[in-house]
């Protein structure tokens, strides 16, 4: 399991029975900030993210399929499984996020504490290394 200060891997709880599965994000349990937007990617192609986002918090669940996250919190990478419907990433701080190795359709729904702002948004790795390390 990986393990650092800005982000951290959770279990949405998820109920099974003859009909399906029902698995619900129930918001207080995991973070203490309003949601402004909640997204989510399907079709996947080619990898997703390359990015971070200046004062963003978001949770970040796999719905359906597999996918591998990639994420870097300012110090290190750390590369994070995920198998839907209950496999999600809290992240309190600002990372660097990457997704890759979508299985055939995978869904990936992210929840945002920010509306979308262009600006806010970090394509450069190594400014974004600068940024969380304070420099």
């Amino acid at each position: 399991m990986p393990t650092s200060d800005k982000f951290k891997l959770v279990k949405i709880p998820t109920h099974t029975d003859a009909r399906g599965s029902l698995s619900a994000v129930e918001m207080k349990d995991w973070v203490d900030w309003p949601v402004k937007r909640v997204y989510y990617v399907t079709g996947v192609t080619l990898d997703r993210g390359g990015h971070a986002v200046r004062g963003e918090k978001k949770i970040y669940v796999c719905m359906q399929g597999t996918m591998t996250a990639r994420i870097h919190d300012g110090k290190q990478w750390h590369e994070i499984p995920l198998q839907g419907p209950d496999d999600a990433i809290v992240m309190e701080e600002m990372c660097w996020r990457e997704f890759k190795d979508f299985s055939p359709g995978s869904v990936l729904m992210a929840i945002s504490n920010m509306n979308y702002e262009k600006d806010k948004y970090i394509y450069d790795f190594d400014q974004f290394v600068k940024e969380a390390q304070g420099n």
